[in-house]
């Protein structure tokens, strides 16, 4: 995953929260909520690729696991309410560059149902961890496997967890690298604490994109998180090429295509 710097914030607003439990945010968490409720992200500058460090709410781990499990059959059908709905999510899928991972001869919405199915066996190991997560952030699960299928092949190109030559950690390749995000990774690379972590990136993200681009739908600051989430908020600059910056030149399409592959799957038993 890569980003550079959003707008106006510098390291110098950054906040060190240490902690010894699971960091979380509350479970009611919303895109739409204040700046001192949501995590805030300090970034590299404009043009790098890497993501940034970020500082937010913090909660017991004992409460992260009892949110987990209360919330998740009251969300079961609130995932695509919050952040709109994948299904609606505009798509040109993979680029041939990124198809080109699996040796496919063809682009676009097939390429990226391709590679998403190729991932389907793998992603089975960590369909509970995924649920439980997107649970307690009210996110479609599908949206965090896709992102899991693009960023590390569900964890098949990592090496003791690492992935981006040791510059990203887990399954969502959270950045480490000094001179990119400097996050500190949280829990192991396949556990939920990751997932919690990469996902909050990634809600702070569509946070960032939902302000700058308030015209747009909810659909269209989906796709510009995910494109975010890629390369930081600052690269994106209008829907219609939300993925110029991005890696591969197709990073926010790419991944909606694999998740709308994997809700038409009912992957997650939430399709409708």
């Amino acid at each position: 995953m890569n980003s550079c710097k959003p707008e106006g914030l510098s390291i110098g607003c950054k906040a060190k929260v240490e902690i010894e439990s699971v960091i979380k945010v509350e479970t009611r968490f919303s895109p739409r909520a204040s700046s001192q409720q949501t995590r805030q992200r300090a970034t590299a500058p404009a043009g790098t690729n890497r993501q940034t460090q970020h500082t937010g709410l913090v909660r017991q781990s004992a409460d992260i696991m009892g949110s987990s499990s209360s919330s998740s059959s009251s969300t079961n059908h609130k995932n695509d309410s919050d952040y709109g709905d994948i299904m609606e999510v505009e798509t040109t899928g993979a680029s041939r560059k990124t198809a080109q991972q699996d040796n496919l001869g063809y682009a676009g919405i097939r390429a990226s149902h391709k590679m998403a199915e190729m991932d389907e066996e793998r992603m089975k190991v960590y369909k509970k961890k995924i649920h439980n997560v997107a649970s307690l952030l009210e996110i479609d699960p599908v949206i965090l496997a896709a992102i899991i299928s693009r960023e590390s092949r569900a964890g098949n190109r990592l090496k003791d967890g690492w992935g981006d030559y040791g510059k990203a950690w887990g399954l969502m390749q959270v950045d480490i690298h000094p001179d990119g995000g400097r996050h500190e990774p949280k829990g192991k690379w396949d556990s939920e604490e990751h997932l919690i972590q990469a996902t909050e990136i990634l809600l702070l993200f569509i946070d960032k994109i939902s302000k700058k681009f308030p015209r747009w739908t909810r659909e269209q600051q989906l796709k510009g998180g995910l494109a975010a989430y890629n390369m930081g908020d600052g690269n994106v600059h209008s829907y219609g090429k939300v993925d110029e910056n991005t890696t591969g030149g197709d990073y926010s399409n790419d991944v909606v295509a694999r998740a709308q592959w994997y809700k038409r799957k009912c992957f997650f038993n939430n399709c409708s």
